[in-house]
């Protein structure tokens, strides 16, 4: 029809006004011959108005009219529309929010008159009525139909807000419910004689277990089955598994009328590789010997949905003890979150931010925090007991295991979220948990949601702030109580009772609740503001402790840490507001004894945690030579002079370790390194650098109070060793050899007594007992060992060399270099040496006969009494020795002719031989791994036991320590230990093809 001068105009705008984003588009489809007696009727453009989506809905609506069969059947669906405000608002809604619904209502034009209905019991069915709604499907294509008609009516009521978010997954989950029960049914008529073999049992698991399905969800079961009347167990099973097999296919697959949802039985024993049924019996003995702690998790949802209701009954009671016991397993909460972790690594980096279910802040947070929680306290609180997310939520706070103002922020954020899931499945009936990038998509959604003002915008902000309050939630939900357990509540306020807490400390892998408790209450009671800020800090410390092999111990030294620091304002200031420092002494107190035992002899050293002032980066040599050196010239005498120097030596091994604990374990916002070598060259290079300059600052100190500024001979310090080859543990002594040369005019006499006063005194000066670790200097390796001098001279050292020395000794020379004093002596120290350690020759048969024999005599008479030798990382096969010897004979051989090769460091010089082709490429990455974790392993017992070793700790513990520090999570202890036998394996190998073969 033509439009008259000014109608469109008029009408462009009313449409506009009304949320049409096309209006020229509407106004066509208003045009059309089915609504051209109501275009213009206000309540239809008013309601159509109301919807998510006008557009859409207009166009759904001109749809099904034309799908009509007649004229009649248009003319009552528009009297209808018009004429009843119930069916307009249902009708039109789910137009303009569910494509997928206009099409079927377009493919079946009378199913809308399931909406016209408006009862009581018709607000709210049940399972029997959406049984007898699909009591008339008598194949896999009309229960298709007769499912989305059913589904069509819940879809209604939900975004006309006569049901809200719970009451529509509960709907939903009942559907589910009648539908596998209607598939189960045809299966049986299908097959009479398999269903007179067997009872078969459909348990419910997840979302439709738990009654809160989504509107597009694979629905999770277990079946099982048993033999009816004495009948064969073998054929039972058999006839039970086809008929399971045949409800899956008539759910899952794929018709003219699409499908219904997948059945996904793979939470069964054994998944995807287990039997798809099995008995009552094999069901138990599986969960009581072989389940994991997330088989349980998700047995907390179990319900008994269809088939032998009776059967599915004795299941759940059957299990429900294994369920409520699973918290006292080892490792329960590591176990949980670390399957949280996992699931929220494996999304794809450009779905993250978009993630409403699996990402951080996400549904499934809520959903394991309060899952957590009921498998803790749900053994000794049957109110807890509730498969329903929302329900759990609400009787863990009633019963005070929740904070009550946490739980009600968070099932207020619960609600948004899944109604924002809700409402972008719907659109099309796919299974999504993305929220869309388009802008049209994400405004019908916020108009969905009732955010008529701006929706885009209004929409993705609340969206925001509700996954930051789930962000900030979901783990403090399980420390939270614990402070006010051990706090004054607010009147009415409930709390947890002190077994409760224990629970939850045991639960947290705390050996001693009650100690932990102690600790809490001193942190967190009181008025004052760091008991405040200790209030609002320990959740997430709480979190940060349970994550680690000792919780006990992080929670103990904080509270001295805080005991010590905590009047003073930086502290607090510092945990509060740099986001790295609270996570990264969480981490570094809880990892072994070294590092917080090195901060409690200095607590101030918490400021290195911080993001600012170089962090926890190693300091250069220079830099920290040149302080040490500068505290030694404002020091009165030598004692306070080195005092200073081990004072700074103590403060950068703190610097270290907390380093290389945080790069071992990663935080929330840095992931662990990756590159175990480059963690090895961290610490080797910073606490072989650290020691050269306590040692400079130790010989600056001596002399300066013994000669004042010039010692009577020139003094240098040689590194031997792992000292000379940069490759220091926490626990290495410093192996050195010490030379002097008399200054002309100067007696040899007095030269030598000098220099040896001077080594005397800076070995004596360096273990003072005090509050910083001693540091042990060792001249061992010098020519005659122990019963040869300390100090010679350098022409004494080039006698010696050329006419007595051993081949042991210029194996020793390998790792030769200066480190501290003269630097001109120690050049020429190094030149005299050069032809010893790198023969112009290589070696002769005889020479690598015996230093082949020393290796085998270091073997069998070193390695402690009582020791795994496999388990040994010094002296072991494939161990460092085993390594180091390898690499050094190459040097020997090969380094004259090889300048790479001449070098004290074991991975460098590997290298070299690598590029010379001296050895393969996988021979040389087989024995870098296992020098790598040797080293690594060394490093772990000294950072865990505060002392140092070569072998796996034996308490358990520590062992679960140490492997955490490698990266095993907890209860992998024996994983650890296996792949450390595996590398040494290897290494030794090629130890013996390279060392002991003679190539």
């Amino acid at each position: 029809m033509t439009s008259a001068p000014g109608r469109r105009s008029s009408t462009f705008t009313r449409l506009l006004r009304h949320g049409f984003t096309d209006p020229s588009a509407a106004e066509r489809l208003l045009d059309s011959a089915g609504l051209t007696l109501v275009r213009d009727d206000p309540v239809l453009l008013d309601a159509l108005g109301a919807t998510a989506d006008p557009d859409l809905a207009l166009r759904g609506l001109v749809r099904l009219l034309e799908a009509q069969s007649g004229v009649t059947a248009r003319q009552e669906l528009l009297d209808t529309l018009i004429a009843a405000k119930p069916l307009r608002d249902r009708l039109l809604g789910v137009l303009g929010a569910s494509e997928a619904l206009a099409d079927h209502l377009a493919r079946h034009p009378g199913d809308w008159q399931a909406l016209v209905t408006y009862e009581p019991r018709d607000l709210h069915p049940g399972i029997e009525e959406f049984e007898r709604g699909l009591a008339e499907a008598t194949d896999p294509v009309s229960l298709r139909v007769a499912y989305r008609r059913c589904l069509l009516s819940i879809a209604a009521r939900d975004v006309c807000g006569t049901i809200e978010v719970a009451q529509t997954a509960a709907e939903l989950a009942d559907l589910a419910t009648a539908t596998l029960r209607a598939a189960l049914g045809l299966a049986v008529a299908a097959a009479p004689e398999d269903a007179a073999l067997c009872r078969l049992a459909v348990i419910a698991m997840g979302k439709c277990g738990g009654h809160e399905l989504n509107y597009v969800s694979d629905v999770d079961v277990i079946f099982v089955g048993e033999a009816v009347n004495g009948a064969d167990e073998d054929k039972a099973l058999r006839a039970a598994t086809r008929l399971a097999s045949h409800l899956m296919r008539i759910c899952s697959e794929t018709t003219v009328e699409g499908s219904i949802w997948p059945v996904d039985a793979n939470l069964r024993p054994e998944g995807r590789n287990g039997p798809l049924v099995r008995t009552l019996a094999s069901h138990l003995a599986y969960y009581q010997r072989w389940a994991k702690t997330w088989e349980f998790q998700a047995l907390l949802k179990a319900r008994p949905v269809a088939g032998d209701l009776a059967l599915g009954e004795e299941y759940v009671a059957a299990l429900q003890p294994l369920v409520w016991g699973a918290a006292e397993r080892e490792n329960f909460v590591a176990d949980v979150q670390k399957m949280r972790r996992r699931v929220v690594e494996n999304i794809p980096a450009a779905e993250v931010d978009r993630q409403l279910k699996l990402g951080p802040g996400g549904l499934r947070d809520v959903e394991f925090a309060v899952q957590l929680l009921q498998l803790v306290h749900g053994r000794a609180d049957g109110s807890l007991r509730s498969g329903t997310t929302l329900d759990a939520l609400k009787a863990l706070a009633a019963g005070g295991y929740v904070g009550r103002a946490d739980a009600a922020q968070l099932d207020d954020a619960y609600r948004f979220l899944r109604s924002l899931e809700h409402r972008i499945q719907l659109h099309r009936l796919r299974r999504t948990h993305l929220v869309p990038e388009d802008e049209a998509d994400l405004r019908r959604l916020g108009r969905s949601l009732d955010l008529r003002t701006d929706p885009v915008a209004t929409l993705t902000r609340e969206w925001k702030r509700h996954a930051s309050v789930v962000r900030r939630l979901h783990e403090k939900l399980f420390y939270r109580p614990l402070l006010d357990a051990v706090a004054a509540l607010a009147p009415g306020e409930a709390r947890l009772s002190a077994e409760a807490a224990r629970e939850r400390l045991i639960a947290l892998g705390y050996a001693d609740p009650a100690a932990a408790l102690r600790h809490l209450e001193a942190l967190a009671s009181g008025v004052t503001r760091k008991a405040a800020i200790q209030r609002t800090l320990l959740p997430v410390l709480l979190g940060w402790f349970a994550d680690s092999a000792d919780p006990d111990a992080g929670l103990l030294t904080f509270r001295k840490v805080s005991d010590a620091l905590g009047k003073t304002p930086w502290y607090l200031r510092l945990l509060r507001d740099e986001g790295a420092a609270a996570e990264n002494l969480a981490r570094v107190l809880s990892a072994g004894r070294l590092a917080p035992d090195l901060l409690m002899r200095a607590p101030e050293a918490v400021a290195l945690l911080g993001d600012g002032g170089g962090g926890l980066r190693p300091r250069p040599r220079a830099p920290l030579e040149q302080e040490i050196l500068a505290a030694v010239r404002r020091a009165d005498n030598a004692v306070q002079g080195v005092t200073a120097a081990r004072g700074v030596r103590r403060r950068e091994l703190f610097r270290t370790s907390a380093a290389d604990i945080v790069g071992s374990y990663g935080t929330e916002s840095q992931p662990a390194e990756a590159d175990q070598g480059a963690l090895v060259d961290l610490v080797g290079g910073a606490v072989s650098d650290l020691t050269a300059a306590t040692l400079a600052g130790t010989l600056r100190a001596v002399v300066r109070e013994g000669w004042g500024d010039t010692l009577p001979t020139r003094f240098a310090v040689i590194g031997m060793g792992r000292f000379g080859g940069h490759e220091l543990g926490y626990g290495s002594d410093a192996d050195v050899l010490f030379v002097h040369e008399p200054r002309d005019g100067v007696d040899e006499r007095e030269a030598a007594e000098a220099a040896n006063k001077v080594v005397a005194e800076m070995r004596r000066l360096l273990q003072v007992p005090s509050a910083d670790p001693p540091l042990i200097v060792d001249a061992d390796l010098r020519p005659e060992g122990k019963s040869g001098p300390l100090v010679r001279t350098l022409k004494s050292y080039e006698a010696y060399y050329r006419r007595w020395s051993l081949v042991w000794e210029r194996h020793a020379l390998l790792r030769a270099e200066h480190v501290a004093g003269d630097e001109d002596l120690g050049r020429r120290f190094t030149e005299l040496i050069d032809p010893l350690r790198y023969p112009a020759a290589g070696l002769d048969e005889e020479a690598v006969r015996e230093i082949r024999r020393l290796k085998a005599r270091m073997e069998s008479e070193r390695l402690p009494r009582g020791a795994d030798p496999k388990l040994h990382a010094k002296l072991g096969p494939g161990g460092l020795s085993d390594v180091e010897w390898t690499v050094q004979l190459l040097q020997l051989r090969h380094g004259a002719k090889e300048p790479g090769l001449r070098t004290t460091r074991t991975r460098q010089a590997l290298a070299a031989a690598r590029a010379a082709g001296l050895i393969s490429e996988e021979d040389a990455s087989t024995l870098d791994e296992a020098w790598v974790l040797a080293t690594r392993v060394r490093n772990a017992v000294m950072l865990v036991r505060g002392r140092a070793g070569d072998t796996f700790p034996t308490v358990p513990r520590e062992l679960g320590a140490v492997g955490r520090y490698l990266g095993y999570g907890p209860g992998h202890a024996g994983d650890m230990l296996d792949a450390y036998r595996r590398t040494a394996r290897r290494a030794r190998g090629v130890v013996e093809e390279l060392f002991y073969g003679g190539s």
